[in-house]
């Protein structure tokens, strides 16, 4: 399965069986889900020391794919990435059927949702916040704060904020938003949505974000910062989400005209 070390190649060597265990792994030769060759296996097979096995394992491990287990070994991820379909995520027909964005994302995956609260309450909007929704700074808004898991692991953290003028009297302000989530509930104010603009970014994660996603080392999160606009162009929500850039394929659809 392993072929042997190039001796000509200028790579450490430890990366180059990394390098090895990778196209493996990429292509389908050892299934997610599946152990490693253990340290000693890779030691006899390209006739290296522990620590250099040891090395390739862990530079694997940084990269996300694989998982370790203590006294098990080493196993390649076997958590499907969510596809992430912008184009059909924040349909109205969604909402209508009772079911939030993430909801019906991952019903779409066949992956079983849970959605943790975090914080709900009015507070200043943080300056970035404020700016995007046209309003003066510090001005109310209600805040809501979410950690997203699918089969009981955390996919993503996200922060809501509601103007207060739409949010105050709502279903918005308890832990349960209701059937449809808070797009629903901003619509029943008579705020129909219109569209939806995201700002994409990537970065390493703090440590309190590392934590709470449950990242491996050296896996960066994915930063997806929306703002919902109603009908009348008047923005409505700003929702700044913290996604594990392992867990998520983000597919966009663009109309060429």
């Amino acid at each position: 399965m392993l072929r042997p070390l190039d001796p000509t190649s200028d790579r450490s060597r430890y990366r180059q069986i990394a390098d090895h265990l990778r196209e493996a792994i990429n292509a389908g030769e050892i299934a997610p889900g599946e152990q490693l060759p253990s340290e000693r296996e890779l030691m006899e097979q390209y006739d290296a020391a522990r620590g250099t096995a040891r090395q390739a394992i862990s530079l694997l491990r940084s990269e996300g794919l694989i998982e370790t287990e203590h006294g098990r070994g080493a196993f390649v991820r076997k958590r499907p990435a969510v596809r992430r379909v912008a184009h059909d995520r924040f349909l109205r027909r969604h909402r209508q059927a009772g079911n939030a964005a993430y909801l019906a994302e991952m019903e779409t995956a066949g992956r079983t949702p849970e959605v943790e609260i975090l914080e709900v309450g009015r507070a200043p909007a943080p300056a970035d916040a404020a700016e995007r929704l046209e309003l003066e700074e510090s001005a109310s808004v209600l805040v809501r704060r979410r950690r997203y898991l699918a089969d009981g692991f955390p996919m993503e953290l996200a922060t809501s904020y509601v103007p207060w003028s739409i949010a105050e009297g709502t279903q918005m302000t308890e832990a349960n938003t209701g059937p449809g989530g808070i797009y629903a509930r901003i619509e029943e104010r008579g705020h129909q949505l219109e569209r939806f603009a995201e700002e994409v970014t990537a970065r390493m994660p703090s440590p309190e974000e590392a934590k709470a996603l449950r990242l491996m080392p050296g896996v960066p999160v994915i930063g997806v910062v929306r703002t919902a606009y109603d009908s009348e162009g008047r923005p409505v929500e700003v929702c700044d989400t913290v996604m594990a850039a392992d867990r998520y394929v983000l597919t966009y659809e663009l109309p060429a005209r």
